[in-house]
């Protein structure tokens, strides 16, 4: 945590947030009605927004953000700022989250005991929106890999499709599954076939971009969604998995590979004629695999 720098109260002309100024003691009267606002939702980023929108009138500050775990947040109209400030949540010494503040003057006394006061208002609405947004995760996640699920690949789908269109940008999809896995299932068991889907989820994630997500259907099935691609990009992923794949020494062990289709998203498509453009290429390429391989 950074040292607070302790001035008199100073409003810069850096304020991101449109609500204007009031006195500091009204501010915390109002405490009971922010409470209010914060729990009529558990979307953690609404929250930190309607926070946001009550602090300013108190506080100067042209960016707000927040972190705990994987989880990070930063709010609307936030700005780079010439400093940071950043303020420990917790509940009974237990941390929820690092609140951080984005400032271009120091924060006076009388304005750190405000956001004193308003991190009391906030922090149980902030761990009631981790543990629903922990939650939602996990029910979008599969319980062996950790990677996405199908009902979490048809939402990401919908919406990186949306955001391509809207961007001009392009969106791949990569759809794989892995060959002779019955076999190994068969011969070594089930608990061998595991090992073997979590050592090709590690060989997914070794070889994509931090902005690409990778989801496990079932059984052997994956896909990569690709974002903000280049016409490169797909081809790239394909030899990377591939490699990668290769040089795992399970997959190697029990004689794995993995055969891969791809295709970018054109402006025709909705979700099922993207998918299924990307299924047929995959199914081409199992077709074309030796009877041996398959």
């Amino acid at each position: 945590m950074q040292t607070l720098n302790i001035l008199d109260d100073h409003f810069s002309e850096y304020n991101a947030f449109s609500a204007p100024a009031t006195a500091l003691g009204a501010g915390l009267q109002q405490g009971s009605a922010l409470l209010d606002k914060l729990q009529i939702t558990l979307d953690l980023e609404r929250i930190l927004n309607i926070f946001a929108e009550e602090a300013s009138k108190y506080v100067d500050f042209s960016g707000l953000y927040f972190k705990y775990d994987n989880i990070r947040k930063t709010i609307r109209g936030s700005k780079i700022a010439k400093a940071e400030r950043q303020f420990e949540l917790k509940i009974d010494n237990q941390f929820i989250g690092m609140l951080t503040y984005g400032v271009n003057s120091p924060i006076s006394l009388s304005n750190y005991k405000v956001l004193h006061q308003l991190h009391q208002y906030l922090v149980y609405p902030i761990r009631n929106a981790i543990a629903y947004y922990q939650a939602m995760q996990l029910a979008m996640q599969d319980s062996l890999t950790g990677l996405g699920n199908r009902r979490y690949f048809d939402e990401q789908l919908k919406r990186a499709m949306h955001h391509a269109n809207r961007h001009h940008t392009r969106v791949g999809l990569v759809l794989g599954d892995l060959n002779k896995f019955k076999a190994v299932n068969d011969t070594f068991g089930h608990s061998v076939g595991d090992q073997v889907l979590v050592h090709f989820s590690d060989a997914l994630r070794a070889s994509i971009r931090d902005s690409d997500s990778i989801f496990r259907f079932g059984g052997d099935e994956f896909a990569v969604l690709v974002e903000d691609g280049s016409d490169q990009s797909l081809s790239i992923i394909e030899d990377r998995i591939t490699q990668t794949t290769q040089n795992d020494v399970v997959l190697a062990q029990y004689k794995v590979s993995c055969s891969l289709g791809a295709c970018f998203m054109n402006r025709a498509d909705n979700e099922q004629s993207f998918f299924e453009r990307t299924d047929q290429a995959l199914y081409r390429k199992k077709l074309a695999l030796p009877l041996a391989l398959a």
